[in-house]
């Protein structure tokens, strides 16, 4: 069975030939694998980060869930032209040392000043990119000189870019597309509507969750109906109980995500939520009201509220569960025999019946030790099969004390 049969068996909440494993990994261990700063990656997609995560589900054999490739929306049918005098938004390097490269952008109508935003993004040499305000790293003034970004690696778009993505992972994993529905968010980002505006100005931000959420089941339609399509729809978004509560979800965000589900059922595509934080509110949501078949990441306390057999025997036969080894305690700082003893546990508590992938917490940090990845591949190809021999974890984890 390949990567991508299995993924999308355990998905579907089925049994494969063994529980997959493909650890959340995302952004900073496969841009540490490719030797390069990361604004390299970040910035002139040399390579792009869905291609380096890609080389890292190689690397380490694991079986490969990509969320969302980087950089690819449906284009629109029409593009809108530009008039002449519309102010113009560009983005150029403000600054830039052996270990950092920054940028701000700026908005210019002809004949105009450039009036200079306020936030600007960080390129750290070994970090991903933070959107900060100016004055945070002393750049609040307008620049006195800039450079324009050159050299930015060619990206294809839309379903073409998407195509690529197939093309090059084959079957070693699924790629999925992010169709997140209206949700509150962090104040300090930026966001439009935070939960101070659902109590400040409710009936502004209900309006706004419908009219949004109308636009994204349009979106999720037409993605549906492409020539090419992803192997899963992935909803949700970080943090959905961090910066609301299970009120505000039912409110503004359930009723998009049931759509979202409905028609994913409908065409026969895999949906699954992710949320970091707590989740354990959200999952009996999605189980009991919704046509959802999978969820991740199930982050147990202190990041999350999430005991995993607990939630199994609660749901599992209603969704498929990815998760969660602690992605600082186990995977970060823990050793190889504590990966293999907490991939252990997450086997037996979720992976009897299938409907279960082995994964982390959300994204495993940067200098997370190679062996302890490994570790988690070796455990499945040991202990994974299917039908699961329980004895034979036990004995092991008695062994491991």
């Amino acid at each position: 069975m390949t990567a991508r049969q299995r993924m999308l068996i355990a998905m579907r909440n089925g049994i494969p030939d063994r529980v997959p494993v493909a650890p959340d990994m995302s952004y900073m261990i496969p841009c540490r694998l490719t030797g390069k700063p990361f604004w390299d990656i970040f910035l002139y997609n040399d390579p792009p980060v869905w291609r380096a995560y890609m080389d890292a589900v190689a690397h380490f054999g694991t079986d490969g869930w990509l969320y969302s490739m980087d950089g690819f929306r449906l284009e629109e049918d029409a593009p809108t032209k530009r008039h002449p005098d519309e102010v113009v938004t560009q983005t150029v390097i403000v600054e830039r040392n052996d270990e950092r490269i920054v940028t701000r952008s700026f908005s210019q109508r002809k004949g105009e000043g450039p009036i200079w935003h306020d936030w600007v993004t960080v390129y750290p040499r070994f970090d991903p990119p933070t959107a900060l305000p100016a004055t945070k790293v002393g750049l609040e003034a307008p620049p006195s000189r800039w450079w324009p970004i050159e050299g930015v690696k060619p990206m294809k778009k839309g379903l073409a870019l998407l195509q690529e993505g197939l093309d090059y992972f084959r079957e070693r994993g699924v790629i999925g597309t992010h169709v997140p529905p209206p949700m509150l968010g962090n104040p300090t980002n930026g966001v439009k509507y935070t939960i101070y505006d659902y109590y400040d100005c409710h009936d502004e931000t209900k309006k706004w969750s419908e009219s949004a959420g109308e636009r994204i089941v349009a979106y999720l339609k037409r993605l549906l109906a492409a020539p090419v399509r992803p192997d899963f729809i992935l909803t949700g978004g970080s943090g959905m109980l961090v910066f609301g509560t299970p009120d505000t979800i039912r409110e503004l965000s359930l009723p998009t995500i049931k759509e979202i589900t409905r028609l994913c059922k409908e065409a026969g595509m895999p949906s699954q939520i992710h949320c970091c934080g707590p989740e354990r509110a959200l999952i009996r949501m999605c189980a009991e009201e919704t046509d959802l078949n999978s969820i991740n990441p199930l982050e147990i306390r202190p990041m999350g509220d999430c005991d995993l057999a607990e939630v199994k025997q609660a749901h599992g036969a209603k969704l498929s569960l990815m998760g969660n080894l602690h992605t600082t305690d186990i995977m970060l700082r823990g050793s190889v025999k504590d990966v293999r003893r907490e991939s252990l546990k997450t086997i037996r508590a979720a992976g009897e019946g299938g409907g279960f992938i082995l994964s982390t917490g959300d994204q495993c940090g940067r200098d997370t030790p190679d062996e302890n990845i490994r570790e988690m591949v070796r455990v499945v190809e040991e202990f994974g099969r299917y039908p699961l021999d329980m004895a034979a974890i036990e004995r092991e984890l008695k062994s491991l004390g």
